[in-house]
């Protein structure tokens, strides 16, 4: 006999197979590389103050130029209607779209800050600063401008300015740090810190627009000793009426590469001092929002210092009462995005559950419902009472805005971004199932079948790592190097597998993984393609390769020194050795916690029994090396390293160097060789004849 949740999982594979010649036949063309990336991507809607409107960008990547572009467009909520506002031709960048008022809009445009009214083509510049802008609101009510900016100690946009020039003719290129918090992600610390600034937006009688003084919010927090290391700002959110102003900051401090402490502080802006609203805990803030009657702010709040991957708590401030409270406490997921509903006594957050990233309304009572159970939301703005504006997608269909209806609990598409594209492309849904994983654990996967899917022949079978580790693999539509229907329709059985710490299953689950990197999420994986292969026939398990980045590329290295069942692997900035990767990472929190110090001697036997490096003897499976210079989270000698010790060794492998990228590969051109070497590598290695020409 087998257990309730073992049987249901393989009715569920037996109707995979009993349904799986669906697309034999099919006259669609596979999801080839040119296809994928001349798709277009549909930013988050902007509602208007009288939520009659809403302003959304749509980006692309035209490869005749090898250029991006990005437009803005206005959607009629009511009538669905859509209004492209701005050029959309390869190269112009239009972003950071705002409302003046209800007919007017701005935007930000090769630095400067744009005005143009709903009815006219014509914009006008309000505002060209000196040095880049990010992140702009305004507020009608006080006309007030708030904006991100990089400036040097106690300079003004314009002596900052001055200063980078300065700093350009220097006659040496030397940093000097004393502080470990030197380099973060893929930039090196400079005198430049990012911070919010607000001023007002005045109109002369010559209808010149000019900005009044302006206020920059780090300069009123406590002074810093380390101008390297001192406060930087690069979120905030601003009150309805612009009364009030709230960011998140990290503390500057010595031991900042070891600290995940992160802090919120509320201010006025007519009489700004900024307070510190959470120094009881030494967590991680993030997300602030105002609700919309601005007697509220609500954000994201991890309480475990050093872990970055706690779980996310609801906290709520009052202002008028100077009250904070934690909601929904006993809430064993962790939403990841936050937004107020219009009641202004409810959130509308997202979480990831079971490899979905659903939407779930919270009451200021922790009284909690789903109000979607499929498919992946990744943002969401509320309209009115009844209905809110939703960016959603499946794993078969792009993202796309969605009127969510908050009653019925129905949605309602309202863009078409890639109708054209993709009405003759073959996409693969995806289809989960369940399993027995490590220590006895339900662990839940995901499948696609592979284009023009004949259930009589045998394909091979893509192996999905995701990163993290602590996130999960869901059903939503990616436009990374990480898109399963890339694989699937290169004639791959597509799997992912959400692995011992993944998100999304309980707080629990996720938390297992510490100290056990290579313990539990390869037992899984190990046992999840067991499970596959197993049950559906139309899998060769002797054609089989696996794939993955950041933690997806550390198992790939473990797997290496673990078992020869794969073909090939493909390891994308995948760290080799956890001793060198400890002292060369910029984050020193995060193998700390998950692992331990290598120079205490408990926490140096954790990192070696973790360490794909100390099974280097046994790695034996030709690898795809793929790494990025600018990634300072796994530093390029990571990748190097288990290159040349395979090459050393006679074992086919390949370095794929990318100069200007970092942990993530973010232009367009590059995202398309980095397919076209994986997926020509996979198919070499399985003997896979692609439905459509690699290179």
């Amino acid at each position: 006999m087998c257990g309730l949740w073992t049987c249901l999982a393989a009715m569920l594979l037996c109707t995979v197979s009993a349904t799986n010649a669906l697309d034999f036949g099919s006259n669609k063309q596979p999801l080839d590389i040119k296809t994928f990336h001349s798709l277009s991507r549909v930013g988050a809607p902007l509602v208007s103050p009288n939520q009659q409107l809403a302003l959304f960008t749509t980006s692309y990547y035209n490869e005749e130029t090898n250029k991006n572009a990005a437009y803005i467009s206005c959607l009629n909520i009511t009538s669905g209607n859509i209004t492209q506002l701005t050029d959309n031709s390869p190269g112009v960048i239009a972003s950071n779209p705002l409302w003046f008022d209800d007919q007017t809009i701005g935007y930000l445009q090769k630095g400067a800050l744009y005005r143009q009214p709903l009815n006219q083509s014509e914009p006008i510049i309000v505002f060209q600063p000196p040095v880049p802008i990010s992140n702009v609101a305004f507020r009608k009510e006080q006309n007030l401008l708030t904006f991100v900016a990089s400036v040097h100690p106690n300079c003004s946009l314009e002596e900052s300015a001055i200063k980078r020039i300065q700093v350009a003719k220097k006659s040496d290129t030397a940093m000097v740090f004393d502080n470990l918090w030197a380099r973060h992600w893929n930039e090196w610390m400079t005198m430049e810190k990012p911070t919010v600034f607000s001023a007002q937006l005045q109109q002369d009688k010559g209808r010149n627009w000019s900005l009044s003084r302006m206020t920059n919010y780090a300069e009123l927090l406590p002074s810093s000793t380390d101008l390297l290391t001192r406060w930087a700002v690069d979120d905030y959110t601003v009150s309805p009426s612009g009364e009030h102003l709230a960011f998140i900051t990290r503390p500057p401090s010595e031991n900042m590469t070891w600290s995940t402490n992160v802090d919120v502080y509320l201010t006025t802006t007519s009489n700004p001092r900024p307070r510190l609203l959470t120094g009881r805990v030494s967590g991680a803030a993030s997300a602030p929002v105002f609700s919309w009657d601005g007697t509220k702010l609500a954000w994201l709040q991890m309480e475990t210092p050093g872990y970055e991957s706690d779980i996310n708590r609801i906290y709520v401030y009052t202002l008028s009462t100077r009250e904070t409270i934690a909601i929904a406490y006993d809430w064993d997921l962790s939403p990841h995005a936050i937004s107020w509903a219009r009641d202004n006594k409810s959130l509308l957050a997202v979480v990831s559950k079971q490899g979905r990233n659903i939407v779930v309304r919270i009451g200021l009572d922790g009284k909690r419902q789903e109000l979607t159970s499929t498919g992946s939301t990744t943002a969401i703005r509320a309209v009115n009472n009844q209905t809110a504006l939703t960016v959603y997608s499946q794993t078969d269909t792009a993202p796309d805005l969605h009127m969510l209806d908050l009653q019925r609990l129905s949605t309602k598409q309202l863009t078409q971004a890639n109708r054209k594209t993709l009405e003759n492309v073959h996409l693969s849904k995806a289809e989960d199932f369940w399993f027995t994983g490590a220590r006895g654990d339900r662990v839940h996967g995901w499948i696609l079948r592979p284009y023009n899917f004949d259930r009589r022949q045998k394909y091979p079978l893509a192996l999905m790592i995701h990163g993290g580790p602590q996130q999960a693999s869901t059903q939503g539509f990616s436009f990374s190097q990480w898109n399963p229907n890339m694989y699937a329709n290169a004639g791959f059985v597509t799997v992912q597998i959400n692995f011992h710490g993944s998100q999304g299953y309980g707080q629990n689950f996720t938390n297992s993984i510490r100290h056990k990197w290579g313990d539990y999420p390869y037992d899984d994986l190990m046992r999840g393609i067991d499970y596959v292969t197993s049950r559906l026939r139309f899998v060769d398990p002797q054609r089989m390769v696996a794939l993955g980045g950041s933690f997806g590329g550390y198992m790939v290295n473990w797997i290496n020194g673990h078992t020869q069942r794969f073909r090939a692997l493909v390891s994308h900035d995948g760290k080799f050795s956890t001793i060198s990767g400890f002292y060369g990472t910029d984050e020193l929190w995060f193998p700390e916690w998950d692992l331990g110090k290598p120079w205490d001697p408990s926490g140096r036997a954790i990192l070696e029994e973790n360490n794909p490096e100390r099974f280097a003897s046994s790695f034996k499976t030709p690898t795809l090396f793929i790494q990025g210079e600018h990634d300072f989270r796994i530093p390029a000698t990571e990748s190097l390293g288990a290159w040349a010790m395979l090459r050393h060794r006679g074992i086919p492998s390949r370095l794929v160097y990318f100069p200007d990228e970092d942990h993530w590969i973010n232009h367009g051109g590059n995202s398309m060789r980095w397919y076209t070497e994986v997926l020509d590598w996979i198919t070499k290695w399985t003997n896979t004849t692609a439905p459509y020409k690699i290179r």
